[in-house]
């Protein structure tokens, strides 16, 4: 969460010193410098998270020459699942924090015509974001540790995708459901690379439910029967 925090505050400086050193009074400008923006955070927290990829491997080393075994007991693909969700968690709290600040008002959603859906989509794209920067923590993490360099491209392409799909709003439709589908298949992704398979998916289950026929079968046996 740190390493996330410190990208933002470079990317914040970096924005405030184009817009100051820019035209105020030109719109347009001004909105191509918050696209700007918005890509130098997305590029600046890539490059933080693959910094925390080399200090946690150097971590990683250290663990493993002072263990018994010579092991590390935290392997990389746990380190990838914490540093995902670290990096989610801060993301959805500084998406959701000014939302929940203006839904104390004065005045209400939609009164001046805008989308009375505001406050539910923002609430479906912070969990989206949270969710995509797990799945892309893990997925990264593998990409640094096995040098498939692709794979850290898609990390970034999809990232800055996301991020320049939000620029669309208030037009939900045409900025959630993409969001969405990218989590969706980036989900599928960090779940294949972290070692999942629908073959362990479907052994799982049939485990569960022979678990629950086991219960249900000692439940009744465990009923007295009355006279």
């Amino acid at each position: 969460a740190f390493f996330w925090l410190v990208s933002l505050l470079l990317a914040s400086l970096i924005w405030f010193v184009s817009v100051h050193l820019s035209d105020r009074e030109d719109a347009k400008l001004q909105y191509g410098l918050l696209i700007f923006g918005a890509a130098v955070s997305v590029l600046l927290q890539e490059v933080f998270r693959f910094a925390y990829f080399k200090l946690l491997k150097k971590a990683d080393e250290g663990l493993a020459t002072i263990s018994e075994d010579g092991r590390s007991p935290i392997s990389l693909r746990q380190m990838a699942y914490v540093s995902g969700l670290s990096f989610g968690i801060i993301s959805g709290v500084f998406s959701v924090i000014n939302i929940l600040a203006d839904s104390i008002g004065p005045g209400i959603v939609g009164i001046h015509g805008d989308s009375p859906y505001y406050f539910i989509t923002s609430a479906f794209l912070t969990m989206a974001l949270v969710l995509l920067h797990t799945f892309w923590g893990v997925i990264f993490f593998d990409a640094c540790e096995k040098r498939r360099y692709w794979c850290l491209g898609l990390v970034v392409a999809s990232h800055l995708l996301t991020s320049g799909l939000t620029f669309l709003n208030p037009w939900y439709e045409a900025s959630l459901v993409p969001i969405f589908i990218i989590t969706l298949c980036t989900g599928l992704w960090a779940f294949f690379t972290a070692g999942g398979s629908f073959r362990n998916v479907l052994k799982c289950l049939s485990c569960k439910q022979e678990d629950d026929s086991r219960v249900m079968m000692y439940s009744a046996l465990q009923v007295p029967f009355e006279d």
